[in-house]
Formats: C-alpha cells, structure tokens, sequence
C-alpha cells in the first residue's frame, strides 16, 4: 500500500470511500481495494490493526497531491475522485446546474470567504466566518455538507493548528482551476459518458449522486 498504487486504484474505480462503511461491499473504498478479504475494525491502540492508521496517513498524503481529488462528498465521508470523474461531475453540474441557488446563507459565507483564500483549516474558516463554538458546530458541519455535496469545495491537506492537526479545505475553483476549465469546455454528453461508466445506474454512488442533482436548482434557460 502506497500513494502510487492508490492513485491508480482511484483512477482505476473513478471513485472510491477511504474507508468501508459498516465493512459492506459497496460502495468500494481504498481499504477494500487493498484488503478485499479483511474486515477493518477502528481500534486505536496498541493491539489495533495498524493497517487502519496506516490508511489514515495514507489518506492524508494523498489529499493535497492533485493527482487525485479528496472531498466529504458521499454521506459527509472521506472520498477519493479521479481526476477524470471529477472534471466530468463538475461538467454536469455546471452544464445546466445553478449550483450557487438554494444554498443556505451560513454556506454562502464559507463558500466566498474560501473563494478569497484556500486552503484554510478548519480553525482558520470557522474564525472568519465566525463559526466557532459547540452552539455553531452543526450550523457549521450542515453547511460544509452543502458545499462538499455540489462540488464547489474540496479537502486538501491538513493544518497543525492545534492540539491535533485539522482538516484543510478550500474552493474548487482556486485549488482546482484547470479541472473547472476543463469541465467548462467539455461536452456534457462526454461527461455523462463518463460519469455512467464510474458512477453506473443504481450504484450507491449514483443513487447519491441522484439526490444531490434533484436537489439542485436548474438555470431558468433549462425550466422553459
């Protein structure tokens, strides 16, 4: 298990969780892909099964390479994207998506204060924004869960700020500049031509992926 062979097992599944759920079979992880016979137990401490700390670095390293793209997308859990499913969702968002409408006022705030400066850790976001404190801590969660679910924000890296180090996060259009580009000049009939080859009809991935596009308003040009 290295950052190379990862890399190639994402782009190999398009997308893949980090870690499996509840140990089921789908939808696939980096941890089944290495270990597709051993169950993972979260047992931080001597007797744990080193193997899960070993992910977790892993996951670490590879999040701000950009040979691979780390988001909170499926249920708010860590998920690697190839760069090529990643362009394509961005494609079909942005094809006939106003992907801006509907957000809630609390996401806006972090969206624009992450489009004028990524990536900030979490410490860092929540003190702009002024989001800090157990009170504010689900108003937070809630509204980074809107922006991870459209793809207008990534994770990238970690920040030591801190008595542990924190997430680092920031918007999709500074940290992946080329990616957006590309989708925007990719033909949208291309990038459902991908999105169904990784994200197949009635996959757990596309049923999320589903629900996510039902909820997201279209651009009026697209109603009439």
């Amino acid at each position: 298990m290295n950052q190379k062979s990862a890399i190639h097992k994402i782009n190999q599944q398009g997308v893949l969780l980090v870690f499996p759920i509840d140990n089921k079979k789908e939808p696939k992880s980096l941890w089944s892909e290495f270990y597709p016979r051993s169950k993972m137990r979260w047992e931080w401490n001597t007797e744990g099964d080193s193997r899960v700390s070993d992910m977790w670095m892993l996951m670490k390293q590879l999040s701000d390479t950009k040979k691979v793209v780390y988001t909170k997308w499926y249920q708010g859990r860590a998920t690697f994207f190839s760069r090529e499913v990643f362009s394509a969702l961005l494609c079909v968002f942005q094809n006939n998506m106003d992907v801006g409408a509907g957000l809630s006022r609390t996401a806006r705030q972090l969206l624009e204060t992450l489009q004028g400066d990524s990536p900030l850790s979490t410490k860092q976001l929540k003190a702009l924004t002024e989001l800090q404190g157990k009170d504010n801590e689900s108003l937070y969660n809630r509204s980074m869960k809107e922006l991870f679910s459209r793809f207008l924000i990534v994770a990238f890296g970690e920040v030591d700020d801190g008595a542990f180090p924190s997430l680092a996060v920031g918007a999709t259009s500074l940290l992946y500049e080329e990616l957006l580009s590309e989708a925007q000049s990719m033909d949208v009939k291309r990038a459902w031509a991908v999105v169904d080859r990784f994200l197949p009809e009635r996959s757990l991935f596309r049923k999320h992926l589903d629900k996510v596009l039902k909820s997201v308003p279209r651009h009026e040009a697209f109603l009439s």
